[in-house]
């Protein structure tokens, strides 16, 4: 999961306003949108519900990998519930996660903005495939990997253009390091790739509506 485990005080007030200002804005966005639905979809607000509850234990278990990475489940959201209710599922898990202490409560704006990137691009790859990949497991691995990734370089821009205040580390060491757990970071991505395909495709076969959008 490309997550910034950065505590309070590792961005400078300036860079934490931003961040929190432009998540509130697209948080904002997607309130106003599903208050405009002429029949709100019940269903899915149910499974969103599940969704968090899911995403914050699965974000807690760390799998046993360099200094420790965990999975997110962001990009499974996305196919699930859509981009719309998987932003404030995310933006839900993210409180959560800083209510014990998983990153500070000023990262949480900037977490919202990288996990919001990863929906939107699986979204985008498991919707935009559909004409041409009939087979849902294939849709969910390309759709969760390239989500994945792209949460990587949104990481490491908002890290890289915020600056981390305190450290000793210069800029090319900084970035260095950010290339290093970006890389890390991947390579757990084709794991939690390839079990977000069977999830779905599990789904598929019980419950074929949930996945057929």
């Amino acid at each position: 999961m490309a997550h910034i485990h950065l505590e309070d005080g590792a961005f400078s007030p300036f860079w934490v306003i931003v961040w929190w200002a432009v998540a509130l804005a697209i948080i904002g966005i997607a309130l106003f949108l599903i208050r405009n639905q002429r029949k709100p979809d019940n269903r899915r607000i149910t499974l969103a519900a599940f969704c968090v509850a899911a995403a914050f234990v699965i974000s807690q278990v760390e799998v046993p990998i360099a200094a420790g990475v965990h999975l997110s489940l962001t990009p499974l959201i996305a196919i699930l519930t859509g981009p719309v209710i998987g932003l404030l599922v995310v933006f839900i898990a993210n409180i959560l996660s800083a209510a014990i202490g998983h990153g500070g409560w000023g990262m949480i704006g900037a977490n919202t903005l990288v996990s919001l990137s990863e929906i939107l691009v699986a979204y985008a790859i498991w919707r935009g495939l559909k004409p041409f990949i009939e087979n849902v497991f294939a849709r969910a691995v390309a759709a969760t990997l390239s989500g994945l990734i792209i949460g990587n370089c949104v990481m490491m821009g908002i890290i890289g253009l915020s600056g981390i205040q305190g450290s000793g580390l210069s800029m090319e060491q900084v970035i260095t390091s950010l290339f290093l757990i970006a890389s890390i970071n991947v390579a757990v991505a084709v794991i939690e790739a390839f079990l977000a395909g069977l999830v779905v495709l599990y789904i598929g076969k019980m419950r074929p509506d949930l996945v057929d959008r």
